[in-house]
Parts: C-alpha cells; sequence; structure tokens
C-alpha cells in the first residue's frame, strides 16, 4: 500500500521531482534522470527521476524516500540525511535503451560547500553540484506543498568563443552581469509565490521588462515505470535456487514498488513461468 511520509519528507521529494523535471528539461536527454541524495540521517535515501513518456511528447516522474527514523516538523536537509557531513547527491544520466556493457552517466557531489559547511536545501546542492561538476553558474527556486511542487531554472550556458565561461573579455563580462540580474530576480521569489501563480504571471512579474519567449508547455506528470514484467526480471535475476527457497517460506512471493506502492504476488505457478529458461543452477567447473 501507500505509505505517508512525514510532511519534510514529502516536501523535500516534492522539491527533489521538480527540479529533475526541470534538469531533464534542460538537457534534453533521452532516457532517464536519476536525482539521488543518501546519507545517515533518518532520511538515508531520497530518489526523484525523470523521463519521457513513451510517446516521447511529456516529461513523467517518480519519487520515494527511506525513512528509518521520525523526522520533526521543520527539519531541513542536515537533520533529515547529512547528519555527520557524510551525505552526498548523485545525478545519473541512465540512456534509452542502453545496451549490455553501455555506462550510464554519473556524477557525484557532497552536502556541503567550499568551505564544508553544511548545505540546508536541494536547491543549493544542486546550484552547488552544477558548478562544481559541470562549470555552470546556476540559479534554482524550489517549493513544494501538499498540493503542488514547482520550480525555477536559471543557467548561463556555455558558449563557443568570448562569451564562455572562465574566459575574459566585454561580452564574457557582459554574460555575467546579465546572470547575476536575472539571478538575483529569480532569488527573490518566494515559495509561496512560487507555488500559488500561474508560470507565466510569475515570469511577467519578474521580467515585465524583457522580451518573453514561450515554448509549447508541455504537462509534467507522476507515472511509474514498475511493471510485472519487471518483477519477472528481478526474479530471475534472483536466480531459481533462491526463489525456491522464498516460496519454501511462504505460498506467494510479494513485491512492493517503493515508489508507487503496486504490489506484485507470484505464487509457485506464476515463479515457475517467470524462471522459464533459467536453469537450476550453475554448473560446476569440468574436473581434470
Amino acid at each position: 500500500g501507500e505509505r505517508v511520509f512525514p510532511a519534510p519528507v514529502r516536501h523535500l521529494l516534492g522539491e527533489m521531482a521538480a527540479a529533475a523535471v526541470l534538469m531533464h528539461n534542460s538537457v534534453k536527454f533521452e532516457g532517464t534522470l536519476i536525482l539521488q541524495i543518501e546519507g545517515d540521517g533518518p532520511v538515508r535515501l531520497a530518489v526523484a527521476e525523470a523521463s519521457l513518456n513513451e510517446s516521447q511528447d511529456a516529461i513523467q516522474f517518480r519519487c520515494t524516500a527511506s525513512v528509518q527514523a521520525p523526522v520533526g516538523e521543520g527539519a531541513r536537509l542536515s537533520v533529515m540525511v547529512n547528519v555527520n557531513n557524510q551525505g552526498r547527491c548523485a545525478i545519473t544520466l541512465d540512456p534509452r535503451g542502453r545496451v549490455p556493457g553501455q555506462q550510464a552517466y554519473q556524477g557525484v557531489v557532497p552536502l556541503f560547500g567550499d568551505r564544508r559547511e553544511k548545505l540546508e536545501s536541494i536547491s543549493d546542492v544542486l546550484a552547488h553540484y552544477m558548478l562544481q561538476s559541470e562549470q555552470l553558474d546556476t540559479m534554482l527556486v524550489l517549493a513544494a506543498n501538499d498540493a503542488a511542487a514547482a520550480g525555477v531554472l536559471v543557467q548561463r550556458m556555455p558558449r563557443e568563443g568570448v562569451g564562455n565561461i572562465g574566459q575574459l573579455g566585454e561580452e564574457a563580462a557582459q554574460s555575467h552581469a546579465d546572470f547575476e540580474h536575472v539571478a538575483a530576480l529569480v532569488a527573490s521569489l518566494k515559495s509561496e509565490e512560487l507555488l500559488a501563480q500561474p508560470p507565466m504571471e510569475l515570469l511577467h512579474r519578474l521580467f515585465w521588462n524583457e522580451k518573453l519567449l514561450r515554448h509549447p508547455p508541455s504537462s509534467p506528470r507522476f507515472a511509474c515505470t514498475c511493471s510485472r514484467e519487471r518483477v519477472s526480471g528481478m526474479l530471475r535475476s534472483l536466480g531459481r535456487a533462491e526463489v525456491d527457497s522464498i516460496l519454501a517460506e511462504r505460498p506467494v512471493i510479494e513485491v512492493g514498488c517503493e515508489f508507487c506502492g503496486a504490489a506484485y504476488a507470484f505464487d509457485a505457478v506464476d515463479a515457475a513461468a517467470a524462471l522459464a529458461g533459467v536453469p537450476d543452477a550453475t554448473p560446476e567447473a569440468p574436473r581434470h
């Protein structure tokens, strides 16, 4: 069944889902973007995934967390995840249709800043991540409550020639000044505004002096990619001996999806069908 997380965890997952959707859209990636934070607090793990739907015309997302102790009201990252400053954030880009042997790209950063100060919000962690791993100036404002999750991502993209990051020249200086101006306006946003106001209204109010170009809106939505076939694959990877030993103890193997709560049940007949073609055991090496 569906689990109910404490409010700070729900809001963290909402912000992570918004961030995953924004980042997936910004990198125009064909595959799954996985945003994950882990540490030694009561929230050992929090994960948000974003990918294109089957018709490739909208982003879908899902998220979950592993909560192993009570989380107090108003808890932030240092209390929830990063108690002893050992926590980390990983971003994985898993290509669609990845062939065996092909690696997913992964970048990992700690949950602290340049002076080892604990970062308290996922937006600060991701801005730091983009600067450290991609050398991209990034401003990210995220907000979530029990009704909605929202975010704004501003990035100064690298450009060829004089305007590229780290190079000097008037064009680079102007580009940096423009980014700082836009980032300062976005930083003035309050969570309540971000959650309550329609996107274009918010942008017109923030950038009333600028020309705004609107791309056709897409509608990100929650969708889980779990399926009975995937659970069958998991049983196959466990192997026949392990599955038989579980069925010896109970009549049905029950697997619940961590993301959406869907329950999958496999009795002995179902398990046999899932394991069709899987050998009884690894053949022993011939003796000489």
